[in-house]
């Protein structure tokens, strides 16, 4: 089976549970609650200074953060249940090079990282334009703003879905799979920051921001590049793992 075909058939499994409906209903409380927030939220002073500007809104609507988080611990239930439940056995069978199989397995869910990203970033802003109308501010995020927040999200999802995919290939167990994938990307960051203050630019939750525009504490090239180191070093680590030791 070549590549493409592998591809495809890791994309008919995450389609075809109830994984991605789960995921779905986080995105839009998510986005409801920010809409919620904008009509209900205000400054210490009673004002609503914080949607005042289009950088503010766009600060805002910025869900690159969020999607790392939420395609992290999608990738990593992903892979790891297939572990859990010996599907993965079939994947192997299907071709001779357990490698092939699993880039097509983390390019499926990278895919789908990529989607709960820019889902998540759509609603997200149109829950704000809709919630605007019952404020005094209009929404005034650019056309290019909003490319730039979906985009982010994109890749930041994609990014967050790999780093969870390669932590459930390794530990071959959902529940530590998702915490391992908390502790890379909330608990490890912060002590991090904590031990070498400057590598604060670095952290996950800092890049996304970089790349949606919202903060420059780095180029916004640099961040991407970042942020895909941030999968790809887990991801060579699961390859080479996972082509080490027996399949389950």
């Amino acid at each position: 089976m070549n590549t493409i075909n592998l591809y495809r058939s890791e994309l008919r499994r995450l389609t075809t549970t109830r994984m991605p409906i789960a995921f779905g209903v986080v995105i839009v409380v998510l986005a409801v609650t920010n809409g919620i927030a904008v009509v209900a939220g205000t400054d210490m002073d009673g004002s609503k200074t914080f949607i005042s500007t289009g950088a503010d809104q766009q600060s805002l609507v910025a869900f690159a953060a969020n999607a790392l988080m939420l395609a992290g611990l999608f990738g990593a239930t992903a892979a790891a249940r297939e572990y859990a439940h010996n599907t993965i056995i079939g994947s192997y069978l299907m071709t001779p090079h357990r490698r092939r199989a699993m880039r097509a397995q983390f390019a499926a869910i990278a895919t789908g990282g990529a989607a709960v990203g820019v889902i998540g970033a759509g609603l997200t802003t149109i829950a704000l334009a809709g919630s605007l109308p019952m404020t005094d501010y209009s929404f005034m995020v650019s056309a290019s703003g909003v490319a730039q927040v979906l985009a982010a999200a994109a890749w930041a999802g994609a990014a967050g879905a790999v780093l969870g995919a390669s932590i459930g290939s390794i530990v071959r167990n959902t529940g530590g799979a998702v915490t391992g994938t908390v502790l890379a990307l909330v608990i490890a960051p912060p002590v991090v920051v904590q031990l070498a203050s400057g590598a604060a630019p670095w952290v996950p939750t800092n890049l996304a921001l970089v790349v949606s525009g919202v903060t420059s504490e780095t180029g916004v090239v640099a961040a991407i590049i970042a942020i895909g180191l941030w999968a790809l070093v887990p991801a060579l680590a699961a390859l080479w793992s996972v082509d080490r030791r027996d399949v389950v």
